[in-house]
């Protein structure tokens, strides 16, 4: 595993349990808001944390952490996510999966196998918005299928959107609404420009708190709770 950073406790991450959490180093996304261009960017790389650094500070942490989140960059990009995962789940640990649903096989082989407890996917855009919005090619029924292989996961989900007013309409995000239809949770997160792959987004801005209210009530007709972060 490339592992570009560690966070040893949250308390926000986990939907109501205690995690620390894993960041992979590297995205096949680029997308130009992205607040982690230190896993994304490789001309920004760190050396990756050793493998044991991490394990050994789990095995003093169990029966005081609830879960560990593994995030990225894109987790699924590392050949030995699968292998990284059962480790930490022998260890007693539930395992939270963050991810941008280009890689639906490996996806399936995780939920067939039951090795995490909670998934959360960012859905980007409206499909035919996606290449505008992530910046690279992409074959958008690879985001069609990890959508649909969670939401009949009957595992603990989300989905999340990211919003940055220049790139999504409202009109974008109700067909995202529609993409994920009859989903459990749909989060729209504020975007809050801190750090940002493309410098000229630290300029950009979301909506406002009523128009994102508006947005959220049009989007219950299409998923069971949506809720703004």
């Amino acid at each position: 595993m490339l592992i570009g950073g560690f966070q040893k406790v949250s308390l926000i991450d986990y939907p109501n349990k205690v995690c620390a959490i894993v960041f992979t180093q590297g995205c096949n996304f680029r997308c130009p808001y992205c607040h982690n261009p230190e896993l994304v960017d490789p001309t920004l790389f760190q050396d990756p944390i050793e493998e044991k650094e991490i394990f050994s500070f789990l095995k003093s942490r169990v029966g005081k952490l609830d879960a560990v989140e593994i995030t990225g960059g894109e987790p699924t990009l590392q050949k030995d996510l699968i292998t990284f995962i059962k480790k930490i789940k022998d260890m007693g640990f539930l395992i939270k999966l963050d991810t941008n649903g280009s890689n639906p096989e490996i996806l399936e082989k995780i939920i067939k196998e039951r090795l995490v407890d909670y998934i959360a996917m960012d859905i980007k855009a409206p499909l035919d918005k996606y290449e505008d919005v992530i910046k690279v090619k992409i074959d958008t029924s690879k985001i069609k299928k990890s959508i649909e292989l969670i939401k009949k996961s009957n595992i603990s989900y989300e989905f999340r959107t990211t919003i940055v007013k220049s790139l999504l309409s409202k009109g974008d995000l109700i067909k995202i609404g529609k993409l994920i239809k009859g989903a459990k949770l749909y989060i729209l997160q504020k975007f809050i420009p801190s750090k940002t792959l493309n410098s000229h987004f630290l300029k950009e801005g979301t909506y406002g708190n009523e128009e994102l209210r508006c947005i959220k009530n049009e989007l219950e007709n299409y998923v069971e709770i949506c809720m703004i972060r």
